[in-house]
């Protein structure tokens, strides 16, 4: 199951991420989601792709929030921190991360005060569920 998925997201995002961006900004915890598609391959019943596009303002940072499904992300545009179940890291423009589900991402912050942060976002999970929660304050 693991190659299938790597196939996939390869095939995703080399056919659909880059192509179908239309520039908007809808903020750090509002993906511009460019692709969705209900899966019917053998071991993956029941679930679905969705892909976005997350852009940071110069400075933004997210809120906390938990992502019920797993997320596989890309730097498309600038540099940002991520604080993950409380351990900070550092990508940079072309770097790849992963979110496993339900884990607290307590938030991301775009490093620059002048240039915007750019990621892709491809989320698998159950057919229906949301991409993400915010955590109560």
């Amino acid at each position: 199951m693991k190659t299938i998925a790597t196939i996939l997201v390869t095939f995703l995002i080399s056919n659909y991420a880059i192509g179908q961006h239309s520039g908007a900004s809808h903020g750090a915890t509002a993906p511009e989601l460019i692709y969705k598609k209900k899966l019917d391959m053998p071991g993956l019943e029941g679930k679905e792709v969705r892909m976005g596009i997350v852009t940071y303002a110069p400075g933004e940072v997210s809120p906390p929030h938990r992502h019920p499904i797993a997320i596989f992300g890309y730097v498309l545009e600038g540099e940002i921190e991520i604080t993950f179940e409380g351990e900070k890291t550092i990508k940079k423009k072309g770097d790849p991360f992963y979110e496993q589900p339900e884990g607290l991402h307590n938030g991301t912050r775009n490093l620059s005060k002048t240039k915007p942060a750019k990621l892709l976002v491809y989320f698998l999970g159950d057919e229906g569920k949301p991409l993400l929660v915010l955590e109560p304050k």
